[in-house]
């Protein structure tokens, strides 16, 4: 499994949003310069990010974007699911791929799925809350 950058900047992003939660929303302009992302590609993380319940948006002055949630109630698990897709380790646990025609005498099967629930448990272990918190730590 390799995290893309639209997870990767996702995840950045929705952590940057979550240390500076004031309840105002946030220019979309303002998030890309900060990140250093391209404002197109932002806005597409953006758009997922929105119709996926994560954040809200406002358009005009004033306008921007701001998370729904606190901090610590969003899994940084749930952010990667929706902006990657499956997490699986392997293509034969994607339940959007054809079954594997030897599953059932498998012998590394078992072992595939231990690893792609270990990664889903460490996931959601993680809040954003949590990686804020760890990032003023290595920044002090």
């Amino acid at each position: 499994m390799m995290i893309s950058t639209k997870g990767r900047y996702a995840l950045r992003v929705m952590a940057d949003m979550a240390e500076h939660n004031t309840g105002e929303f946030i220019p979309l302009k303002e998030i890309a310069d900060k990140q250093g992302i391209s404002l197109k590609y932002l806005e597409s993380i953006m758009t997922i990010l929105s119709k996926g319940h994560l954040v809200e948006s406002a358009s005009g002055k004033g306008g921007g974007y701001r998370l729904i949630k606190e901090p610590e109630l969003y899994r940084v698990g749930d952010i990667l699911r929706l902006t990657e897709g499956n997490l699986a380790p392997v293509a034969c646990l994607c339940t959007d791929t054809k079954k594997c025609d030897v599953t059932q005498d498998c012998y590394t099967l078992p072992f595939w799925q231990g690893l792609g629930e270990i990664i889903n448990e460490y996931l959601d272990s993680h809040t954003l809350a949590d990686l804020v918190a760890q990032g003023k730590k290595t920044c002090t």
